[in-house]
């Protein structure tokens, strides 16, 4: 097997700067990470207040109408 040398070095280059990079871009990615669970965490609240909500209005509903198809 021939070892291509420019391919080589190109691989050598991109380990070494993926892990420069890496170190650089860790509080960047903490941020957007920290970003992202605060949407996700808001969006889960919100939906989880809507559905209850919902199930209110149902449960009032249904009663109403029991109560009045009563005779």
């Amino acid at each position: 097997m021939k070892l291509n040398v420019p391919s080589f070095l190109l691989g050598c280059g991109a380990g070494v700067g993926t892990v420069l990079l890496g170190k650089q871009l860790h509080p960047l990615l903490l941020e957007v990470a920290t970003a992202l669970y605060r949407f996700t965490d808001s969006v889960m609240t919100k939906t989880s207040m809507m559905q209850e909500t919902r199930e209110r209005l149902l449960a009032e509903a249904r009663a109403r109408a029991r109560l009045t198809s009563k005779p």
